[in-house]
C-alpha cells in the first residue's frame, strides 16, 4: 500500500484556524465587528490576499457576516450553529426547541449519573441568580442565567459531545429566547422545573431528573404552539 503524502496546508488555512480560536474563545463575540483589513495583516502577519480568502471562507460557512459599508460581524462561535443559522429562520423556533428537548433529556438524565458537587453547586447558584432576575423583572439578566443555566445543566452530563451539539442549538435559540421567555411567562407567571431538576440531579434520580426537564420544556413548547 503506497503512503499518502499529506499535503502542506495553506497559509489561508492556519489563519481560518487562527480566526475560529478568536471566535471560539470569546476574543471576537457574537455580535461585534472584527478588526479591519489593516490590523488583521499587522496582527496576524500575514498578506492581504490571505486575509480575504480567509474571511470569505469564515463567511461561507457562517462564522462571519459582511455588511456593506459596515465591516464583518461575527455571526456564530460554534459550527453547528452557523450551519443551523444558514436553514432555520426565527419563524421556526419550535422547531428547535423540541431539538433542545431532545438534547436536554438525555443530558439530564445523564447528570443525575455523573454529575459533581461543583456541577450542583453551580446550578444552585444560577437558579438564585436567575428567580433574582425573575422577581426585579430583569429580562436580559434573566435570558443570559436561563442560558448558562441550562448549559450548565448539560455540561454536568459529562459529555463533550453532547455539549457541543447543544451549545450550536443554545446559541442559535438564544437570538429567539426574549420572544420564547415572553411567551412562557405570560402563560405561566410563576416558572417552575428548575429547581425541581437541580434537585433530582444532586440526588441521583434520573427518572425525577427527566421528569422535570419535561415538565418545564413541555410548558414552553406548549406556550409556543
Amino acid at each position: 500500500m503506497t503512503a499518502q503524502i499529506q499535503r502542506p496546508r495553506r497559509t489561508s488555512e492556519v489563519v481560518v484556524d487562527r480566526m475560529q480560536e478568536l471566535i471560539r474563545t470569546g476574543e471576537w463575540a457574537v455580535g461585534a465587528r472584527i478588526p479591519a483589513e489593516p490590523e488583521l495583516v499587522e496582527q496576524l502577519g500575514v498578506g492581504r490576499n490571505t486575509i480575504r480568502e480567509a474571511v470569505r471562507a469564515l463567511e461561507h460557512s457562517g462564522f462571519l457576516e459582511p455588511r456593506r459599508g459596515d465591516g464583518t460581524y461575527v455571526r456564530s462561535r460554534n459550527l453547528l450553529a452557523a450551519a443551523i443559522s444558514r436553514c432555520v429562520s426565527s419563524s421556526e423556533v419550535l422547531e428547535l426547541l423540541q431539538v433542545r428537548r431532545a438534547l436536554e433529556r438525555e443530558a439530564a438524565q445523564s447528570a443525575a449519573r455523573n454529575r459533581t458537587a461543583e456541577h450542583v453547586r453551580s446550578l444552585r447558584k444560577l437558579l438564585i441568580t436567575m428567580r433574582s432576575a425573575f422577581e426585579a423583572d430583569d429580562l436580559q439578566r434573566y435570558i443570559d442565567a436561563d442560558i448558562a443555566f441550562h448549559t450548565a445543566l448539560v455540561a454536568a452530563a459529562g459529555n463533550a459531545l453532547l455539549s457541543e451539539l447543544y451549545d450550536g442549538v443554545a446559541e442559535v435559540m438564544s437570538r429567539t429566547h426574549a420572544t420564547l421567555i415572553a411567551a412562557d411567562v405570560d402563560a405561566h407567571p410563576h416558572p417552575t422545573g428548575h429547581a425541581e431538576v437541580v434537585d433530582a440531579i444532586a440526588a441521583g434520580d434520573s427518572a425525577a431528573a427527566l421528569a422535570a426537564v419535561d415538565h418545564y420544556l413541555d410548558r414552553s413548547i406548549e406556550a409556543l404552539s
